[in-house]
């Protein structure tokens, strides 16, 4: 019988994916699965886990079921407790199928170990097995089968230990055509002092190694979809062994003299040596280095390398691994427009790909429902972080065209009938983004690209530099549109839901594009409607996995982090005392960059009251704030759908949250009262009690988007005037920083209403701490996937965000919404 108490992990792969394809379905699926896993704390998925199960059905070879099995082995979960849950489910056929298959599981319990023992003494290997009756041993040295004696049984043992006895043995366990293989354990046979084996053959005269080297391996650079070859022979006696290793990393495939790896990739890039062994002894040729370059489809400068030992040899520009001096994105994300249609996706796609960057070490700003003035603004205070070698990364989602080759971002304030006024420039974005010597320009513009037949002005932006590192990413072809995917609740484009898939993968930017590109091609659901779009002139391999390298500006590099820090600056937590004995908690949460949440949580009453309750009320001019959704019960009450209850501190806490939005319209500083509503024991009547509390301007408020940072243009061709325009003009920054920073480092925060004074009381303390590598950790705006994604509903049309089965992928009725309309 097999051991019910092993781990989920030691079941075979195929065993895996059985099973995997067995909870792909409704009724008793992987969600039943998942809850009843959650009873224990230790299996228990987060909801950006389940969210990731669900999203599996976007991937051709995807199984939800498959990747939740993966996350509960990944927690040690036990082969009896999925039994048993399975049990609870009533799957029968799951249950029949993972018992025979641990039943008839063999698993190695005793793995033989390596000795070392002296010439006629005595050495025993023991492997021993679980699994159903009847299993059988049979044990190799090398690749000769070991026959008669205890060659089939759990021991192998050999004595008197003699020279042929050296060597690497491995035990095989049948049963029926079922086998599993046990670890290899090496033989050696121990010399006295001074002596050697040596060797009788004539190869080696004077040698007491009994094996050399007589051809290395060679450093080389091949292009991408080439084939790498490389040899490493050697003269022994008995035969030479071979086994190849890359990154240090053994490849099974390749134990022979020679390594071929047709059409390579960048994953094949790295070092390789080689291990080379027989029954005496061992050695290991020089580790080489692998480059892997673009492809030689267009690779007119790949030059031909000197196979010699020579390292110089090589390329210099293949030397030096390319670093960013920092990273920086923006992502802007656009759903209620006032004179257009409404979106759904920007805020769950922002918010997918604000976790995601942060993964990658970006300093990200994360903003919902711009205005003109506000999207003006934050590409201006977006500008000033980047410097030289920075990694800049621009996102929009919502409405947008393209007229003559220039791109056009549409705020929220647009009109009716808007023309490239009012508008933002995509390449005016780029000119600037130059100007500061970027290391990498990433714009990724997740919107409609159809022409605006309102405009019939040509945008001059004028001539962009050669600086060959520009990556434009476009969700649609030009002249077509992109699409969201209708849900009620929450949904991500069509973009996003692909590129999510790939953004972390260590690859070229342009390759990694190329991938989602081929994963969208793939999907019987876009094809046909939506496809994306690349250009690029990327010279270099640059990645966003690419590590950070500070510059040799440490000033320059301290304002930026200062900069970023003081946007995301959340008030303190505090605890608020009443006459009447109650202590209350007020807390703060962020959501995205311009979005907050507050709760309010009873910490103390006294025991003559029965009834208390905090609400706020009061707040300051300018906020977005839904009076029916606020001092809620519950996050999604309130009207988040990415915080959830786990994300805060002391989520068993009972408490009320209030969402406020559109931070960047604060004015003044933010302040509201606190409302205490409580009831004695010997009293019908309420009582109430008040305290009204200022807590700043937190997160982006402290930017002062609102504010013009120069006239707005009334050329009637173009937009705004990104070009001419200087920050300088509007900065204090500067001041409080003094001469240390060169002028182009100027920052528009300390507004005529805002002074540097003001932040370095505010942000002193998280600004001394911020490092280029630990920045995102400053009061990060915490977002992760509301519980009300999960709800079982009623079939709906396709979602990113929704476990979909093959068969409802397959059927194609789905209701495809032009997220972004033609202009």
């Amino acid at each position: 019988m097999g051991d019910w108490n092993t781990s989920l992990a030691t079941l075979s792969e195929g065993a895996l994916s059985r099973l995997g394809e067995m909870l792909d379905n409704p009724t008793r699926g992987w969600r039943q699965l998942a809850n009843l896993a959650n009873e224990q704390r230790q299996f228990r998925c987060s909801e950006s886990e389940l969210t990731s199960c669900s999203l599996q059905v976007l991937s051709p070879t995807g199984s939800a079921g498959r990747f939740l099995l993966a996350r509960l082995a990944d927690r040690c979960c036990s082969l009896a407790f999925l039994l048993n849950c399975l049990k609870k489910m009533d799957h029968q056929d799951a249950v029949q199928y993972l018992s025979a298959t641990v039943t008839e599981e063999i698993q190695i319990t005793v793995q033989p170990q390596p000795q070392q023992a002296s010439e006629g003494g005595r050495v025993v290997l023991t492997c021993r097995a679980s699994g159903p009756a009847g299993l059988s041993y049979q044990w190799f040295r090398g690749k000769e089968e070991i026959l008669g004696g205890s060659g089939s049984t759990p021991e192998l043992v050999l004595c008197p230990l003699a020279p042929v006895h050296q060597g690497h043995y491995i035990c095989r366990v049948n049963h029926g055509e079922n086998c599993i293989f046990s670890k290899w354990a090496k033989v050696l046979l121990a010399h006295p002092a001074g002596s050697s084996p040596g060797c009788s053959s004539s190869l080696f005269p004077g040698s007491v190694s009994g094996l050399r080297l007589a051809c290395q391996p060679q450093s080389q650079s091949v292009s991408e979809g080439d084939t790498l070859f490389m040899v490493c022979q050697a003269e022994a006696n008995p035969p030479a062994q071979y086994h190849w290793y890359h990154n240090m990393e053994p490849m099974p495939q390749h134990k022979t003299h020679t390594l071929k790896i047709p059409c390579v990739t960048t994953a094949n890039r790295g070092q390789y040596s080689c291990r080379v062994f027989n029954l005496f002894h061992e050695t290991w040729s020089d580790p080489v280095q692998v480059h892997i370059g673009p492809s030689s489809i267009s690779d007119v400068s790949w030059t031909e390398v000197d196979h010699g030992p020579a390292a110089d040899s090589r390329p210099a520009s293949h030397k030096t691994s390319l670093y960013a001096t920092d990273k920086v994105a923006l992502l802007i994300g656009n759903m209620n427009y006032l004179y257009h249609t409404q979106l759904c996706a920007p805020m769950a796609d922002v918010h997918e790909l604000t976790n995601l960057l942060r993964q990658l070490d970006f300093k990200v700003v994360s903003l919902l429902d711009l205005n003109w003035q506000e999207m003006h603004s934050a590409v201006t205070e977006f500008l000033l972080l980047l410097d030289k070698g920075v990694y800049g990364l621009l996102y929009f989602a919502g409405h947008g065209y393209e007229n003559y080759g220039n791109s056009f971002m549409v705020p929220i304030d647009a009109p009716a009938s808007y023309t490239s006024e009012h508008c933002l420039c995509v390449q005016r974005v780029l000119q600037r983004m130059q100007e500061r010597e970027t290391g990498l320009n990433v714009f990724l513009l997740d919107m409609c690209r159809k022409r605006n037949l309102n405009d019939d002005v040509i945008t001059q932006p004028g001539p962009l530099k050669v600086t060959a590192n520009i990556v434009f990413g476009y969700a649609t072809c030009v002249d077509a549109e992109a699409y969201e995917v209708k849900r009620d609740v929450l949904s991500n484009g069509i973009f996003i839901s692909f590129l999510k898939q790939r953004l972390r993968e260590d690859e070229k930017v342009t390759v990694m594009l190329d991938r989602v590109a081929e994963d969208m091609g793939r999907c019987e659901i876009t094809r046909g409607r939506q496809a994306l779009e690349l250009r690029s002139n990327l010279c270099e391999r640059r990645a966003l996995t690419d590590r950070i390298q500070s510059s040799d500006c440490p000033a320059a590099t301290s304002a930026r982090n200062l900069q970023w820090a003081i946007s995301h600056v959340l008030p303190e937590s505090r605890n608020l005392h009443f006459d009447c004995g109650v202590k209350v908690q007020l807390g703060f949460a962020a959501e995205f960059s311009n979005i907050m949440i507050i709760y309010t949580r009873i910490l103390e009453k006294s025991k003559d009251v029965v009834f208390c309750s905090a609400q706020l009320t009061d707040f300051s001019e300018g906020l977005d704030i839904d009076l029916k959704k606020s001092n809620q019960e519950s996050l999604v009450e309130a009207g988040s759908l990415l915080l959830t209850m786990e994300s805060l501190p002391s989520p068993e806490v009972p408490s009320l949250y209030t969402r406020l939005r559109n931070l960047q319209r604060l004015k003044t500083e933010l302040t509201f009262t606190v409302c205490l509503n409580y009831r004695y024991s010997n009293l019908e009547e309420e009582v109430q009690e008040r305290q009204t509390i200022t807590v700043g301007k937190p997160l982006v408020s402290k930017l002062n988007l609102h504010e013009p940072r120069r006239p707005r243009s009334c050329s009637t061709t173009s937009s705004f005037d990104l070009y001419s325009f200087s920050p300088r003009e509007s900065s204090s920054f500067a001041e409080g920083v003094g001469p240390d920073l060169p002028a182009s480092e100027t920052s528009s925060i300390g507004s005529a209403s805002t002074t540097w004074s003001y932040y370095s009381q505010t942000a002193k303390e998280s600004a001394a701490t911020v490092s280029p590598t630990s920045a995102k950790r400053v009061n990060i705006p915490e977002e992760t996937v509301s519980t009300e994604l999960f709800d079982d509903a009623a079939p709906q049309p396709l979602t990113t965000s929704k476990s979909l089965t093959h068969s409802q992928i397959e059927d194609g009725n789905y209701k495809f919404s032009n997220n972004f309309h033609s202009c």
